[in-house]
């Protein structure tokens, strides 16, 4: 009995040794490290999504690629997990770790924007947000794609994919990455490119949270367009109505060959005005010729029932079309705090074209438009979430996104039309949770899989995680996975970046 006691203490004993050592390396690296217990830990660990609350054994702000390299390091020699943070946006919350017990190396004095004029270059660090880089660049006339919201992260933003409106003409954030600056599971710092690493420029471009912490991006630019116009048209439709809507529109995206790149948008559904009605808003970007915009859009709307319920229209250089375009906003960050939520995604990519046995189907199935449709209005009256659904136009005529050969990246889908966001939160934004939003959630995806032809091969989108997906390798990253494990196998074979949906070790 007595050496039963004294292996405990013994063992007991020695974890806190291991934890009061990993404390003083990760201290004496002057990198303002924050360790569970300290006074300011739990508001340095709260997650964006307040569905989790994941216990970090540090977070760390590193100044230099060396500090980093040094912290991941030291998490190696602990056998801890190393989590990078940058907006902090991630749905499953991995910018804390996605799990318990990582350390954390938030990247937010990682502020460097430099625009190279002499090549229409720009490199970015991953501690910038999306609307301070656009402030940023158009101070040079330049622009970049991405998505909509001022707080998020390029880190994890350029890693996965990175859609904004403008991306049918400039391609996805990680289209346009020339150059990757990042250090590895062993404390290397390299860049990679086209020319250096060729292998793992690949894989970051895709998978990148997944092989090592990147503390630079090296981005081609592009001249910020002279006009932009945002503008939101809804519609309060029936069951029918709205499905005769989303239909005519993807007719429209994929045969209108005159379809201007500048030219995107989204649909916004959300519950309608009375039992029985879906609004249906088209959110729309533009940044050709404004005499242009309508004249675009003509053919479709022409073929709805009646006028937009309610409109709104915003024309202004192209920074103000961002800010426009996230709801007349600031784009600057450092103006106010960034906000959280509680709430559940789950994320579908559509194929433009699915041949089967019922002959070619163009995006979505109007079975499977109608079955979603009527599942959100029986669904509506007793829900105990609120919710939303953005289906996101990345292709058409003319896209940018599909004329990227699908092996040039680790980004699997480059013959797509619609990516869909089903987003469902607490009212009150504020946890807990409720296991029926995971349901609700769940019959979204489901209406639409289910009522879609056999051999149907959808994806989902990596930027918009769900921790709860089944055969997540082949929905996240289809082909490519085989090639990624490879790699992960490669680069980090002790499995030092490691999140829920992170590149499994052959």
């Amino acid at each position: 009995m007595l050496k039963t006691i004294a292996a405990v203490v013994f063992i007991c004993s020695q974890a806190f040794l291991v934890r009061a050592d990993l404390k003083s390396e990760l201290t004496a690296l002057g990198v303002g490290a924050v360790f569970p217990g300290d006074s300011v830990y739990t508001s340095d660990a709260k997650p964006y999504n307040l569905r989790f609350d994941f216990k970090p054994a540090a977070i760390t702000f590193p100044n230099t690629p060396a500090d980093v390299s040094q912290i991941v390091q030291i998490a190696g020699k602990y056998a801890h997990k190393v989590a990078p943070r940058g907006g902090g946006h991630s749905y499953i919350s991995n910018g804390v770790g996605g799990m318990d017990n990582s350390i954390i190396a938030d990247m937010s004095h990682f502020k460097s924007i430099v625009v190279h004029t002499n090549n229409d270059t720009a490199t970015i660090e991953t501690g910038n947000r999306l609307g301070d880089i656009a402030l940023a660049l158009f101070q040079y006339g330049r622009g970049m794609p991405h998505g909509a919201c001022p707080y998020v992260g390029i880190g994890g933003h350029a890693n996965f994919g990175g859609f904004g409106f403008i991306s049918r003409s400039w391609g996805l954030t990680l289209d346009v990455v020339e150059a990757i600056d990042l250090v590895l599971a062993n404390g290397t710092i390299t860049t990679v490119s086209a020319t250096q690493n060729p292998d793992l420029y690949w894989a970051m471009r895709g998978s990148g949270s997944s092989f090592g912490i990147t503390t630079a991006i090296h981005v081609r630019t592009f001249s910020a367009p002279a006009s932009g116009i945002i503008a939101l048209d809804t519609w309060y439709l029936n069951l029918e109505q709205a499905v005769r809507a989303l239909s005519s529109f993807q007719d429209f995206a994929h045969n209108t060959v005159t379809l201007p790149s500048y030219f995107g948008g989204e649909f916004v559904v959300n519950a309608g005005p009375s039992p029985g009605l879906l609004s249906i808003t088209f959110f729309s970007g533009f940044w050709g010729p404004p005499n242009q915009y309508n004249s675009t859009l003509a053919p479709w709307k022409n073929s709805m029932p009646f006028p937009p319920n309610t409109t709104s229209y915003s024309q202004g250089n192209y920074i103000e079309s961002l800010s426009a375009r996230f709801g007349g906003a600031p784009l600057d960050t450092s103006l106010g705090p960034d906000n959280t939520d509680t709430f559940y995604v789950k994320s579908l990519i559509v194929p433009q074209v699915t041949i089967s046995d019922e002959g070619a189907q163009v995006g979505i199935s109007d079975k499977a438009w109608r079955a979603l449709f009527q599942y959100l209005i029986n669904e509506q009256p007793n829900l105990p979430v609120d919710w939303f659904i953005e289906v996101e136009l990345w292709g058409g005529q003319n896209s940018a996104i599909n004329a990227v050969p699908q092996a040039s990246t680790a980004f699997a889908y480059r013959d797509l039309l619609w990516t869909l966001q089903m987003y469902s939160y607490t009212p009150n934004h504020q946890p807990p949770y409720p296991d029926a939003g995971f349901a609700f959630n769940d019959g979204m995806a489901n209406s639409i899989i289910h009522n879609m032809p056999n051999g149907w091969n959808y994806g989902a989108y990596t930027n918009y995680v769900d921790n709860r997906l089944d055969d997540w390798q082949r929905l996240y990253y289809a082909n490519h996975y085989p090639a990624l494990q490879a790699l992960k196998s490669r680069y980090d074979p002790s499995d030092t970046f490691s999140f829920p949906t992170s590149i499994e070790l052959l």
